[in-house]
């Protein structure tokens, strides 16, 4: 079955140490993609993502800039994050790991991803102000965590004791709502 993620209820939220006593998160919006899954047979799923990096935001105009900048994600060289799963392992009813490779700043790495299947339902389509549906919705919720210096993002300063401004791990979550375009 194939399925496109809805880019206005599909996100992505990331979440680093800043100063080392709290944490800094951002997020991306408006992600586009494509799904192949059939619930019946999850092991099948394959995933295609694309994020515009200059869509980041985290509620701090200056943070959002120095975060575009060649500094860190540098969308002006790299404007897309990417992400292309093949490989699924059923961890139980709804729990999955998902392998696949993910780019950031032209840099591809495999990475594995723990996926929860939210669940399908039926539900109103509306173009133009009409309903056109209705249309078979899934929702699912992603996280994963990275080094960021792996993917050549790498810029900090160092604080007393050994601290950094932002540190090295970040904490990667998705929430996608993907909707059947084939049964």
């Amino acid at each position: 079955m194939e399925w496109f993620f809805e880019p206005g209820h599909t996100a992505a939220e990331f979440c680093v140490r800043h100063m080392m006593v709290t944490y800094v998160r951002g997020h991306f919006k408006n992600i586009e993609g494509k799904l192949r899954y059939d619930p019946d047979h999850p092991e099948k799923t394959s995933v295609s993502v694309t994020i515009d990096a200059r869509n980041l935001w985290t509620g701090d105009p200056d943070r959002d800039a120095h975060l575009r900048s060649p500094d860190f994600l540098d969308v002006e060289k790299y404007p897309e994050i990417k992400f292309s799963g093949d490989e699924v392992e059923a961890l139980g009813l709804h729990d999955y790991l998902m392998h696949g490779d993910l780019t950031i700043r032209g840099v591809t790495r495999r990475i594995a991803m723990k996926v929860l299947g939210l669940g399908q339902w039926e539900t109103p389509w509306w173009e133009g102000g009409v309903d056109k549906g209705p249309k078979l919705r899934a929702g699912f919720t992603g996280k994963t965590e990275l080094n960021r210096h792996d993917f050549g993002v790498d810029w900090s300063s160092p604080l007393t004791r050994n601290g950094l401004v932002v540190g090295k791990i970040v904490q990667i979550t998705i929430d996608a709502e993907a909707v059947l375009l084939t049964p």
